[in-house]
């Protein structure tokens, strides 16, 4: 597909979006496949030619891993998709495992921290790995504080 034979097929959804009442929606949708189908292909034949240091780098970019996973263009296994969403938070977690049945990734927390919610992790992983579709944080065991007793308790002996 070249970049005039594209525009000329964007041009006529255009056409066919302005002059149809019932068939807009169809119109739309050729619109959106051939918009994303001409990104796809430039992106298939930019990616392969950048150097590995620099597409590492723009991996960490939530929009080009979007792009590169709407394509299905990106590099990285789940796994590491997964560990790279995780490794941007404030605070750290780690998988704990992933039901690709359900989406649902288990999280624990490896430090303790200000503690990120489940919405946090979540639009880390958005962009990433948009395979999860649900979080589960375990929640840190209550630690129990060991200390000397209360003045009251110490009194009364």
């Amino acid at each position: 597909m070249t970049a005039e034979r594209t525009g000329q097929r964007i041009q006529q959804a255009l056409d066919a979006l302005a002059d149809s009442g019932a068939d807009a929606e169809r119109a739309g949708e050729q619109l959106v496949r051939e918009i994303i189908g001409f990104h796809g292909q430039g992106l298939a034949r930019l990616v392969p030619a950048l150097p590995p240091p620099a597409l590492e780098r723009m991996l960490d970019d939530p929009a080009v891993a979007g792009l590169l996973l709407l394509h299905d263009l990106h590099p990285e296994d789940l796994a590491a998709r997964i560990d790279r969403a995780l490794a941007a938070l404030p605070e750290r977690v780690e998988a704990a495992g992933f039901d690709p049945d359900t989406g649902t990734l288990r999280l624990r927390r490896t430090a303790t921290g200000c503690g990120c919610g489940e919405r946090e992790v979540e639009a880390a992983l958005a962009c990433h790995a948009p395979e999860v579709t649900a979080v589960e944080l375990e929640r840190a065991p209550q630690l129990l504080q060991i200390g000397t007793r209360p003045p009251q308790a110490a009194e009364a002996r």
